[in-house]
């Protein structure tokens, strides 16, 4: 898909989720920068999203939007989570194959 962006979200890091990747990702579907939005939670960032509700508000907003997220089940499973981020809407699958393949496919990917 030429116009699918998938930002890799790895960082537990407030400031971050707040100033610059949720603002960033709805602003990028609100203004048609590109037509798909993806986010993937993988390592640090679904302990945040579990643990945070003013993470999950945002995040909540940015599903509204029509970005999709995903999350790494095995990184779910780890911190004790599960439950909590398929609450919030949130596809939890084991990534490395879909990872892997969004890279083959040459989808653009921005790492945060």
């Amino acid at each position: 898909m030429d116009d699918k962006l998938n930002i890799l979200w790895t960082t537990d890091n407030r400031d971050t989720i707040f100033n610059m990747l949720s603002m960033y990702a709805i602003n990028s579907v609100n203004r048609g920068w590109w037509k798909h939005l993806n986010i993937i939670l993988w390592g640090a960032s679904v302990k945040l999203v579990a643990n945070d509700t003013q993470v999950q508000t945002e995040v909540l907003e940015m599903i509204q939007t029509g970005i999709t997220i995903e999350a790494c089940q095995d990184c779910c499973e780890t911190f004790g989570v599960t439950s909590i981020i398929k609450n919030l809407g949130i596809d939890v699958k084991y990534m490395g194959a879909p990872f892997t393949q969004y890279i083959k496919d040459g989808e653009k990917i921005l790492t945060i």
